[in-house]
């Protein structure tokens, strides 16, 4: 279905893909993997000429014999959407905010197709129950901004789908679902794939899913194919030191370490058996929560239906400690987060930080506590503004706190928190669109420490970066908290990641706390059949 043939893709400042060379075979699934800028993505956006402008691209893109890198703008149109779809690596950049869900899948259809608008709504609600979205008519009504992370994601795949393509593109496809609905996806592609003989080109930085779900795999590292082959070989006897690394670099989920093996430095092995239990007070207590949505509104605009996102959740977080959150999409663990901070209201309950009622302060006093408590968003590309240089973005939260003397006493601190956090004091004046993923989030963290905080929520934070990135990343969070004894509030569906960062551990369902216990007790002696499920569910 695709024949790459020596595939150069360079920028004036770099080359980013190096005379790369490997086919798609009709129904099949190929993975790629490989560290943030490695070229992954860059590969996947060529095919469909999706690259930056100022792109240089040489060699050949074959499908069934059309090289599409021949193709004028309008001849791609007639490829793209049709004959090969794509799934954006981040469905909250890639849905329009502007327009209902239902709406962008049906424009997909009738582009494509010649069937009524009443057809294409079918189909389309068809698609969104098929990539398993409940109350799929809420969903077909919904803006963007009314889903959970997990429910985009599954917009995203039920658009690409919906004109039956001959090959899919999936960019990281699985990276906002949880253990349950991610399974259930990865299922949902494997059967797609063998009833349609659908060929897939299956890009991901999760090792335990491509190992799952590809037939053959493909390691890629600074624009290089460096290892190819059969998945069972790759996993089990891998050739290359690179490849190696990256699977060392996994969270394990039958252990709790101290520090995780990443391509930049390897520890030895040392694993935690108890977690680190504080007699310190309560940093955080939160007490009876409940936050609810609007669901329905009559004409007046009044509400007259709920979603009762979060019911009735207490729990605590001592200083220094990280306490970790887990559940499936739509369980309410994002919701605590925003609430916390009051970027969403609460309907009732206490939220009480440092002796304080989060809930009873006015809109200037909960200003200040901001201060205290920051968030490292799971998309750093849509909380980075991109017409400000990062150093700005850095600067701008020091400066409102009146943390430094003057500008230049900010710059100085930015720069140090950008050397921190791993990266460099020339990449001050740069704006976001230039560094890769895992640079992003790095850059958000730097801007989360600007204040001074002693509690950061982490929503997702790692979700979206590649195995090693990931375990650079965490790594770099656990030396953060032990050098400036913070706490963390650690939103994760991914259960082997929560293991690695947490001490204790609350299980949300439905919104409601099912299951909590310090973490070496809660994966070895589960309580509850949903905490099982979870565990069991974890590929």
């Amino acid at each position: 279905m695709l024949n790459i043939q020596n595939l150069q893709i360079g920028f004036p400042e770099q080359q980013a893909v190096r005379g790369i060379s490997f086919c798609l075979q009709r129904g099949e699934l190929l993975g790629i993997v490989g560290e943030s800028g490695s070229g992954k993505s860059l590969t996947a956006m060529s095919i469909l000429q999706l690259q930056a402008p100022n792109a240089q691209i040489s060699g050949k893109i074959l499908f069934q014999e059309t090289d599409l890198t021949q193709l004028s703008e309008e001849g791609m149109r007639a490829y793209r959407g049709k004959r090969i779809s794509i799934v954006f690596q981040e469905p909250m950049s890639s849905l329009n905010p502007v327009f209902s869900c239902g709406k962008q899948v049906v424009e997909a259809i009738l582009v494509h197709q010649k069937v009524s608008k009443a057809l294409a709504k079918e189909q389309a609600l068809a698609w969104f129950r098929r990539v398993h979205l409940q109350d799929s008519e809420r969903i077909f009504q919904s803006y963007p901004h009314q889903l959970s992370g997990g429910q985009k994601q599954r917009v995203m795949i039920a658009m690409a789908m919906c004109c039956e393509p001959d090959v899919l593109i999936a960019d990281e496809p699985t990276t906002a679902l949880d253990v349950n609905v991610q399974a259930e996806i990865l299922n949902l592609l494997k059967s797609l794939q063998v009833e349609k003989k659908l060929s897939i080109l299956f890009i991901s930085h999760d090792l335990s899913v491509v190992q799952h779900i590809a037939d053959r795999v493909l390691v890629m590292r600074n624009g290089e194919i460096v290892e190819r082959g059969e998945t069972v070989q790759i996993f089990k006897q891998p050739q290359h030191q690179y490849t190696k690394q990256l699977l060392a670099a996994r969270p394990p989920m039958d252990k709790k370490l101290h520090r995780l093996p990443s391509t930049e430095n390897n520890f030895e092995e040392k694993i935690i058996t108890e977690s680190r239990l504080s007699s310190s007070e309560a940093l955080l207590r939160v007490q009876g929560l409940h936050t609810w949505y609007s669901k329905k509104e009559n004409w007046w605009g009044k509400t007259t239906k709920y979603t009762k996102a979060v019911k009735d959740v207490s729990f605590e977080l001592k200083s220094g400690q990280t306490l970790g959150l887990v559940g499936e999409s739509g369980s309410g663990k994002s919701s605590i987060g925003r609430s916390i901070l009051r970027l969403t209201p609460a309907r009732s309950g206490e939220i009480w930080f440092k002796g304080k009622n989060l809930l009873q302060l006015s809109n200037a006093q909960m200003r200040a506590v901001r201060k205290d408590i920051q968030i490292i968003f799971q998309d750093p590309t849509s909380t980075l503004n991109p017409r400000l240089k990062i150093g700005e973005a850095i600067t701008e939260p020091i400066l409102v706190h009146r943390l430094a003397k003057n500008k230049a006493d900010a710059k100085l601190k930015a720069i140090r928190l950008l050397e921190k956090v791993g990266l460099e004091a020339t990449h001050f004046d740069r704006y976001p669109s230039q560094f890769s993923g895992g640079q992003r989030q790095r850059i958000a963290i730097a801007r989360a420490l600007a204040p001074e905080p002693q509690l950061i929520i982490c929503d997702e934070c790692v979700s979206s970066l590649d195995v090693s990135v990931q375990a650079q990343v965490l790594n770099l969070l656990k030396d953060l908290q032990e050098e400036f004894q913070l706490s963390y509030l650690f939103i994760s569906h991914d259960l082997a990641v929560v293991r690695f960062m947490s001490d204790t551990i609350v299980v949300l369902k439905d919104g409601q706390i099912v299951e909590q216990a310090a973490v070496n007790q809660l994966f070895e002696l589960p309580q509850m059949d949903y905490t099982k499920t979870l565990i069991n569910a974890k590929i």
